[in-house]
């Protein structure tokens, strides 16, 4: 990535234009919302904490909602989803959303075959719904190494500092690490569309990964002059054979 500063100045830059392209959002009562997937350790919280950092305190929301209460399992898979979507002027960023549902569930036995089967035939209908209603929909996937992931998921052990980052479902990351492999790929391949497409990031490198973060969203938002990485940065349809096996 070059010298520190340079980072820093890259990042303050970004984040300039990420302001005031949120002040003309707000103004236009625009609907913004933001879903950041990703391997575990793969860096949602620092690439949010960065791209949130100087916004809108009243008009951006980042939600991470917790393991779904015994009443939300009864209910239609994307219920609990819903009261959260933003509304005029607001930027609602999802920490992990209902794509749970073609990742961490279906690998860890957490829902069965046919519910993922339903779940991907449904998410496109779902967000078409969302973007046919005016909403600007922006998918990410974050994507690292095999290696990478096991030292950083060491690293959050030992840091007391990242206590709460450290989840029992982090050993599994590992050992089912080709599980995961695949339901990302069937994810990206039934759920990116013209409409609600899905961007993904190589994220080894923490900060190329959160600069090209924020360009891919100022771009997808019409940020002229912001392109992000094409290296770092592929689009879902794209993606096979160029994202960690």
């Amino acid at each position: 990535m070059g010298q520190k500063d340079d980072y820093d100045d890259e990042l303050e830059r970004l984040q300039v234009r990420v302001v005031d392209l949120q002040h003309r959002l707000i103004e236009q009562g625009r609907r913004i919302l933001i879903v950041f997937e990703g391997r575990d350790a793969a860096g949602k919280d620092g690439a949010i904490k960065r791209l949130t950092e100087y916004m809108a305190p009243r008009q951006t929301r980042v939600v991470a909602l917790p393991k779904p209460t015994e009443r939300e399992t009864s209910q239609w898979y994307f219920q609990r989803y819903v009261p959260h979507l933003p509304a005029a002027g607001e930027t609602v960023i999802f920490n992990r959303s209902w794509y749970n549902r073609a990742g961490v569930e279906p690998v860890m036995g957490f829902c069965t075959p046919a519910q993922t089967e339903t779940f991907l035939k449904d998410a496109p209908l779902f967000e078409r719904m969302l973007t046919d209603d005016g909403v600007i929909l922006i998918k990410l996937w974050l994507d690292i190494s095999r290696a990478e992931q096991a030292r950083r998921l060491a690293e959050r052990v030992e840091d007391p500092l990242k206590r709460f980052k450290v989840s029992p479902l982090d050993a599994e990351a590992q050992k089912r690490w080709d599980a995961y492999s695949a339901a990302r790929d069937r994810m990206l391949a039934e759920t990116h569309v013209r409409k609600a497409p899905w961007t993904c990031v190589v994220t080894d490198d923490k900060k190329s990964a959160r600069l090209n973060v924020i360009r891919t969203i100022l771009s997808a938002l019409g940020e002229k002059g912001v392109k992000p990485d094409r290296a770092i940065c592929v689009a879902g349809d794209a993606a096979k054979g160029r994202l960690n096996p």
